[in-house]
């Protein structure tokens, strides 16, 4: 064997191609499981019926996947932005041009075959961050290159968001991963989380309970500045209990502000005492904007959300204000079934609440629940350790890479990879929202399928580079 022979074989990473072919033989048998049919048990040979589809985009993808393989990855960074361009072309004109299904005008159909813009969009995206990126001397902490970065792929979020597809929009957030892994501030998303959190907070509970929290969290602050914090911690944590007993009393559960907002002013006074005008020019205006916002965001939900939109939340949030009949069936039959296929599953084919469609869009954004039923705890436990492989050969690839581009695509694929697999197995389960997002590999969709195994394949021939000195 020639020693260029030995350097590809060294340098191919064969775990991540066995994790992603894993990934696409699980992913078509389940599909095939849910769309069975008794009747016609060769449907996946009719590319006119919905497993045929699914099977040619499958043998498309694996020709994609060998054919990407062969070219120089160079390509890639010369062409990353007329490919980002080109998305971001189609994503206007399927708002103009595109077919409505489910309420999105989000694909293109041509016979029976449909293709979503937003599904390479996010690919493009993907090559013209890591590419911007790259650049010499480019750096997140300076305003311009944060601002051109947060364009980039924000933009795109904004066109599908129009269509409206709010699922698809989302996973474009997963690129802050990449900027924190470039040196951005973790204060950027520490207050994307809080801001979050307020909003849930003041949904589940109230915008008064919110601000009361707020202030006594400010108050806290306040009091482990104080000469004996021992005490502060002591007062704190009596205004705590206070508040978490009065939750379980409902004709008193807003008087919780009054104990939090005397805790407040009176380490608000000390501090002022104190001339400590840096640390209460910092806490008050946040805890002033925090509040504002925990109550403009109950008023948005109330006054501007379309009904449906709050079924969703509610679903998520407050699920016993929902019809268990309406728009929570999806979830509770969800649950049902993941929980039916106990430890091993009832087997292959033999999943009754799939044959029998208790639960919806079952072969696209639910097919978890399908492995659930039919594989069991097993089966789903097999499934998340495979994609937590992944997710980790992403980030050794993008780790050893001796390029910056190639480092910075790693981190993009591995981030928009952990956005759809936490997201889908979680709104499966409840723990979020539905917001329809496929299962990458393993939920049907051909769009879906082919971008999710160019990424792989261009981050693998990526990957190879590294032995190579240029």
């Amino acid at each position: 064997m020639s020693r260029e022979s030995l350097t590809k074989k060294k340098s191919f990473d064969w775990i991540t191609l066995s994790v992603f072919f894993s990934l696409v033989t699980i992913g078509w048998f389940m599909v095939f499981s849910t769309l069975y049919d008794p009747k016609n048990q060769f449907a996946f040979l009719d590319v006119t019926t919905l497993i045929g589809a699914q099977s040619l985009w499958v043998v498309l993808s694996m020709l994609a996947f060998f054919s990407v393989l062969t070219l120089d990855w160079k390509f890639w960074n010369t062409l990353a932005y007329p490919i980002y361009a080109i998305g971001i072309l189609f994503l206007i004109l399927v708002l103009i041009f595109g077919d409505v299904i489910n309420g999105a005008r989000a694909w293109f159909s041509f016979g029976f075959f449909s293709i979503q813009p937003s599904e390479w969009a996010k690919f493009g995206t993907a090559l013209a961050l890591s590419s911007y990126l790259s650049f010499f001397k480019t750096s997140v902490t300076t305003t311009n290159v944060l601002a051109v970065s947060l364009a980039i792929f924000l933009g795109p979020a904004l066109l599908i968001l129009l269509q409206p597809d709010f699922g698809s929009a989302l996973i474009f957030f997963s690129f802050f991963i990449l900027l924190y892994r470039r040196g951005m501030s973790p204060w950027v998303i520490i207050i994307g989380i809080g801001i979050a959190a307020i909003f849930i907070y003041s949904l589940i509970f109230t915008p008064l309970d919110s601000t009361a929290l707020l202030v006594f969290l400010a108050g806290t602050i306040f009091a482990f500045d104080m000469e004996k914090p021992v005490r502060a911690l002591i007062i704190a944590t009596g205004v705590l209990a206070a508040f978490i007993g009065m939750k379980y009393i409902p004709a008193a559960q807003s008087y919780f502000f009054v104990p939090a907002a005397a805790m407040f002013g009176y380490y608000l006074f000390l501090e002022i005492k104190k001339s400590n005008a840096r640390l209460v020019s910092l806490v008050v205006p946040v805890m002033v904007f925090a509040s504002v916002f925990a109550f403009g965001s109950s008023y948005v939900f109330d006054n501007f959300l379309k009904p449906h939109q709050q079924e969703r939340i509610n679903v998520w949030l407050r699920p016993e204000k929902c019809d268990p009949r309406g728009s929570l069936y999806n979830i509770i039959q969800s649950k049902m079934a993941i929980g039916s296929g106990g430890l091993a599953g009832k087997g292959f084919l033999q999943g009754e609440m799939t044959k029998l469609d208790y639960v919806p869009e079952q072969s696209t954004d639910f097919i978890f629940t399908s492995i659930g039923e039919e594989q069991g705890f097993i089966g789903t436990l097999g499934v998340i350790i495979l994609f937590t492989i992944l997710l980790i050969r992403c980030i050794i690839i993008a780790e050893r890479a001796n390029l910056e581009f190639i480092r910075n695509y790693g981190y993009a694929v591995g981030g928009i990879l952990f956005f759809h697999f936490s997201f889908n197995i979680g709104m499966t389960m409840g723990l979020l929202p539905v917001v329809g997002i496929p299962l990458p590999f393993i939920s049907k969709g051909g769009s879906s399928l082919m971008v999710f195994t160019i990424m792989v394949a261009v981050l693998l021939k990526m990957d190879m580079a590294r032995f190579r000195s240029n």
